[in-house]
């Protein structure tokens, strides 16, 4: 990969530690998980080339995902709605939630955990968003070293700002792979997994002998019901297909009604 940039949930750490390094290929930003005022729904935005201030100046508005969109888009900072239906449970009508698009100038149209008729309906969407067109990006949505660069944003540009100008000029490709049930169980399990490597002694150790004693049991006492991750994630992958099919279905019909309002909404910060 020609430039990295680590999306942390809510957190610059681990960008600003390659930084101090001196890598000049690390473009700094995180994932901003916020929520919609009236509804509560879950709303993460991909943010990238943030900055220390811009971090600090965004926790205490994440109550309110329409501030957050607001305060980065006062301080000229790319951004991205990302993996759109995650969050959606039917809280609120569908035309409702689709106002999101009028906040973010970029969507994630793929995701590495996401399966692919969802990724594949967002870059429709991305792609007929009319007169206001909305730039792509990707992303692995990696939790584990494993699928790490396994999906990817292409653009050009020899810099890091080069790359985001021409995101920002909507020339972002995504590329790369899809999420499926096993795939991510499978990160789930290996997190388990080097978790109770550490309890063992191998790898990270930093248990205190009490806290290791606690997991240990816990541990042992959870065993029988370890194939639980797997049950979880397949149910939620099925409830991710439906929606994405009714999702579809909605903006088959209504999508381009939807054009003109989309292009002309204004973010309106009560």
């Amino acid at each position: 990969m020609d430039f990295v940039c680590l999306t942390d949930h809510d957190s610059i750490n681990g960008g600003l530690e390659l930084l101090d390094k001196g890598y000049d290929d690390v473009i700094l930003g995180e994932e901003v998980s916020c929520r919609l005022p009236d509804s509560g729904i879950e709303v993460h935005f991909g943010v990238y080339g943030t900055t220390e201030a811009l971090h600090r100046e965004l926790q205490p508005l994440r109550g309110n995902a329409l501030e957050v969109a607001q305060c980065l888009a006062a301080n000229d900072v790319f951004f991205s709605l990302n993996h759109l239906l995650h969050f959606y449970r039917r809280q609120i009508p569908l035309d409702e939630y689709f106002e999101l698009l009028t906040i973010a100038p970029a969507l994630e149209v793929r995701n590495g955990a996401m399966v692919a008729a969802h990724n594949e309906l967002i870059e429709r969407v991305a792609a007929s968003s009319g007169e206001r067109p909305l730039a792509m990006t990707a992303g692995s949505d990696a939790h584990t070293l494993r699928r790490v660069g396994t999906t990817w944003t292409e653009a050009p540009g020899d810099t890091p700002e080069a790359f985001l100008a021409s995101l920002r000029a909507g020339h972002g490709r995504p590329g790369g792979s899809h999420g499926t049930a096993l795939g991510v169980a499978f990160d789930a399990y290996c997190v388990i997994g080097r978790f109770m490597a550490s309890l063992a002694g191998i790898g990270p150790q930093d248990h205190p002998p009490l806290h290791r004693a606690f997991c240990v049991a816990f541990s042992v006492v959870s065993l029988p019901f370890q194939f639980l991750p797997v049950v979880m994630l397949t149910r939620a992958k099925r409830h991710e297909v439906a929606i994405t099919r009714e999702t579809a279905a909605y903006f088959e019909r209504f999508a381009l009604e939807r054009t003109d309002s989309w292009a002309s909404a204004e973010l309106v910060v009560d």
